[in-house]
């Protein structure tokens, strides 16, 4: 029988840090185009004990999110200590595309996938590569699919990037472009065979597009005096909340549960950095469906408090960062069953239960 293993991992954190001062000299509005009228400095430490953000990384100038995702991925295939030209798809997560400094115009043909395989200098042409727009499950779905191709027998090793520059999609107006940030992410899924003991146990996702569909949209910026036809990332993030707590646990606990695995087996939770009090509620609420009240130490590690919320970049840099024993007081072990899960536009939700080997 065979087994879908993650051999490899790589990210790309960008050098350009943007601390929450930053913010200071700026001005928000509300959706309806009102002056927030209380002094920036509350606003941010406001900002901070809820999200847990201090800072946040944008990428240079002269890097797109396509060449973030080349870099991720030569880290992960030299992780893996694969030859490259037996890659069978390259799938890339993301939502806005390539998009230059100062523009919010996004580039999206040829595919991401397709620039990333031209930047590897991969010339098999049987190694396909196309993107997935999933919202900030991007990467993780990505991951799913190429756990049920290798399940299929339709491919045996596959690259999964997660990348995205938010911080060009903004609104510099807008309280919650201060959440937002870039980065890439990227894993190899290779199918091995027994005796290996450990890879994908079992996925869920879940979508819902009636009322939810616009709760992360584009639309215009909330200053009045810039109304123009560009559009940024919005989001109505009351709604987000509430429906990241009512859904997430339960899909969490439906892939668990699939996967014949105890709550009790589960050693870390890598959930998408989208909110730290967000998160730690979700993860509080999936014990809670198993009637656990404590939540064990060290089960989420974060890292939204330097690097902000990248979107599909997230849960791919934060589990490399883990793996590769770069956050203090968390590391795997052979043996550790983990849990992958996300939420974001769409609205969409996955999980993926693994064994780390």
């Amino acid at each position: 029988m065979s087994s879908a293993l993650i051999t490899g991992t790589g990210c790309y954190i960008p050098p350009v840090i943007k601390k929450n001062s930053d913010f200071v000299p700026g001005k928000f509005y509300t959706e309806n185009n009102l002056p927030i009228n209380v002094p920036m400095v509350d606003v941010i430490e406001k900002f901070r004990a809820i999200t847990g953000i201090r800072e946040r990384r944008y990428a240079p100038d002269e890097m797109s999110a396509s060449h973030m995702a080349a870099q991720a991925a030569q880290a992960a295939i030299a992780d893996a200590g694969i030859d490259q030209e037996q890659i069978d798809q390259i799938i890339v997560a993301h939502n806005y595309g390539d998009i230059q400094p100062n523009s919010v115009q996004s580039d999206t043909v040829p595919s991401l996938a397709s620039r990333v395989k031209n930047l590897l200098g991969i010339r098999n042409p049987f190694c396909v590569p196309y993107d997935i727009l999933f919202g900030c499950p991007g990467w993780l779905q990505g991951v799913i699919q190429a756990y049920s191709f290798i399940q299929a027998g339709m491919a045996k090793t596959c690259l999964v990037i997660g990348t995205e520059t938010l911080s060009r999609v903004v609104d510099v107006h807008d309280r919650d472009s201060m959440i937002f940030s870039d980065g890439a992410g990227a894993c190899i899924i290779e199918r091995k065979e027994a005796p290996v003991s450990g890879g994908v146990l079992g996925t869920c996702t879940r979508s819902d597009t009636m009322d939810e569909v616009n709760f992360i949209h584009f639309g215009a910026s909330y200053a009045p005096e810039t109304r123009s036809n560009t559009c940024f990332i919005k989001m109505r993030g009351r709604k987000v909340y509430e429906y990241a707590i009512r859904h997430v646990p339960t899909a969490m606990k439906q892939c668990i549960d699939q996967s014949g695995v105890s709550i009790k087996d589960i050693k870390k939770i890598f959930i998408h950095q989208a909110n730290e009090k967000m998160d730690e509620a979700i993860v509080k609420a999936l014990y809670g469906l198993y009637g656990v009240e404590e939540v064990p130490e060290f089960i989420m590690p974060m890292c939204i408090q330097w690097l902000g919320n990248s979107s599909v970049a997230t849960i791919p840099t934060l589990y490399d960062l883990v793996r590769k024993e770069k956050i203090q007081d968390q590391h795997l072990n052979p043996g550790d069953v983990i849990l992958f899960a996300s939420v974001g536009a769409g609205m969409n939700i996955n999980a993926v239960c693994y064994k780390y080997v």
